[in-house]
C-alpha cells in the first residue's frame, strides 16, 4: 500500500496524511502503547544488527539542544 500511496498526486497524498494522523486520536490508550512497544523493539533489534547506526546520548542531546534554540 504505501509505495501505491506514493504515486498519489500531492493533494490527495496530503488528504490521505491528514485522514491517518487524525485516525491515531483514536486508539486507546492500550492500543499507544502497544504500538510504542513494537517501534521500541523494532528499533532496538535494528541497533543490535548493526550498532555503527547508533550514536552517543550526549551527540543526540547536543543536537537536539542546538535545534531548540
Amino acid at each position: 500500500m504505501g509505495a501505491e500511496a506514493l504515486k498519489l498526486p500531492v493533494t490527495e497524498r496530503a488528504r490521505l496524511a491528514e485522514t491517518l494522523l487524525r485516525s491515531l486520536d483514536e486508539l486507546s490508550e492500550e492500543e499507544h502503547r502497544r504500538l510504542w512497544t513494537e517501534e521500541a523493539t523494532r528499533r532496538d533489534a535494528a541497533l543490535d544488527a548493526d550498532p555503527s547506526r547508533g550514536r552517543p546520548a550526549e551527540d543526540v542531546f547536543r543536537d537536539t539542544r542546538a535545534r531548540l534554540r
